[in-house]
């Protein structure tokens, strides 16, 4: 795919799309690809990212516009059957170091998630700490990657 950024770990990613283990090519199509966000204690945290870099939304080509929402509504509909999460949230910035190509958070909002990580609170569960015992391993995001290709088919 061409329009990748040399420094930009999406655009790398991208480029690489068929050696990536399954949490980070969840799904794909020609626009938008679909990975497990790393560094999170929530299973099933995805992060769905333009197939080109692209650093504001308002950047988007109309054919991408018009995937986003299906792909928005997709995702929450497969982590409902795979995680069983009562709902999701959906949220988009772009700021953090090394992470400035536009990405949106599908994020499973469990039942029993306490009030103190609901809304935006729920951000706290990512990047915990630099080896926390409390982020989803690798294995079990290849797992959860898995089931949510085989529920979008």
């Amino acid at each position: 795919m061409s329009n990748h950024h040399p420094d930009c770990f999406s655009c790398r990613n991208d480029e690489r799309l068929a050696e990536l283990p399954p949490r980070e090519r969840v799904a794909a199509d020609e626009h938008w690809r679909v990975a497990h966000a790393i560094g999170t204690s929530v299973p099933g945290w995805l992060v769905l990212l333009p197939r080109r870099h692209v650093t504001a939304i308002a950047e988007l080509s109309d054919a991408e516009a018009a995937g986003l929402g299906t792909w928005q509504v997709r995702l929450s509909r497969a982590l409902h059957a795979v995680t069983g999460c009562e709902k999701t949230y959906v949220a988009q910035f772009a700021e953090a170091a090394g992470f400035g190509h536009v990405h949106f958070h599908i994020i499973p909002r469990m039942a029993d998630l306490p009030d103190g990580l609901r809304g935006p609170l729920v951000f706290r569960q990512l990047r915990p700490g630099d080896g926390d015992a409390g982020t989803v391993a690798d294995s079990r995001m290849d797992e959860i990657a898995e089931a949510l290709a085989a529920e979008l088919g």
